[in-house]
C-alpha cells in the first residue's frame, strides 16, 4: 500500500513534465508562426512592387523576346553551371592578379612618367619636332631623282662628315677662325710697301705655301679628263 503514492505521485510528474514540454513547443510553434506572418507581411509589398517591375520591364521586351527562348536560355545555364562556375574562378584569379600587378604597374608608370620628363627637359622632343620638320623640307624640296641621288652618296656624305669631325681637323679650324677673327680687329695695310713688309714674316709664306698647295691639290682634282 505504501508503493502506490509514490507510484501515482511519479506517474503525476511525468504527465507534468510532458505537458510542459508540449506547452513549450506549441509556444515555439506559434512563435514561428508569427514570424512567418510578420516576414509575409513585410516581404509581400517588395514582391508586389518587384513583380510590376518586372511586368513593365517584360512589357517593353516583349516584342523581342520569346518565352521559349527564355526558357531555352534558362536551360542553358542550369546546364553550364559548372562551365560558369570555372570562369567565375578564372576572373577571381585574374582580379587577384590585378591587385597584386597593380602596384607594379602604378610604378612602371611613374617611371615612364619620370623618363619622359627627363627626355622632355633634355630636349630629346624638340629635337625629334625639328627632325620632323627637317625630314618635311628635304621631302619637300628635293625631287626623286634628287633623293636617289643623295641616297646613293650618302656614304661617301656620311665619310666626308666623319673626317671634318676629326678631333685635330676641328682643333685646328677652331684655332684658325679664333686666329682670323682676332687679326680681322687689327688695321690692314693693303699698300704695296706694307704687302712686301708681311712677305718678310715666315708665317705670312708659311701661310701662301700652305695654300698655294691646297690650290694645287684642288686644281688636279679639277683638271678635265684627257680624251
Amino acid at each position: 500500500m505504501s508503493d502506490v503514492p509514490t507510484e501515482l505521485t511519479a506517474k503525476i510528474d511525468a504527465l507534468t513534465a510532458q505537458v510542459a514540454y508540449l506547452s513549450e513547443q506549441a509556444r515555439q510553434a506559434e512563435r514561428q508562426r508569427q514570424e512567418r506572418a510578420e516576414l509575409v507581411r513585410d516581404v509581400t509589398p517588395i514582391a508586389n512592387q518587384a513583380f510590376r517591375l518586372a511586368i513593365e520591364q517584360l512589357e517593353e521586351v516583349q516584342e523581342y523576346v520569346d518565352l521559349a527562348d527564355l526558357l531555352r536560355l534558362v536551360k542553358r545555364l542550369l546546364r553550364n553551371t559548372q562551365n560558369l562556375d570555372r570562369m567565375l574562378d578564372q576572373l577571381e584569379a585574374v582580379s587577384e592578379l590585378a591587385d597584386t600587378l597593380g602596384p607594379l604597374g602604378n610604378q612602371a608608370f611613374e617611371k615612364a612618367v619620370h623618363t619622359l620628363s627627363d627626355l622632355e627637359r633634355k630636349g630629346y622632343f624638340t629635337a625629334a619636332r625639328e627632325g620632323a620638320r627637317i625630314a618635311d623640307t628635304l621631302v619637300t624640296t628635293f625631287d626623286e631623282h634628287d633623293i636617289r641621288r643623295l641616297g646613293d652618296n650618302i656614304v661617301l656624305i656620311a665619310n666626308t662628315v666623319k673626317d671634318m669631325t676629326q678631333p685635330e681637323i676641328l682643333t685646328f679650324v677652331r684655332s684658325t677662325l679664333l686666329l682670323a677673327e682676332k687679326e680681322l680687329e687689327q688695321p690692314l695695310d693693303i699698300s704695296t710697301l706694307g704687302l712686301l713688309r708681311q712677305m718678310g714674316d715666315p708665317r705670312v709664306r708659311r701661310g701662301l705655301a700652305l695654300t698655294l698647295r691646297v690650290l694645287r691639290a684642288v686644281g688636279s682634282q679639277a683638271e678635265p679628263t684627257v680624251a
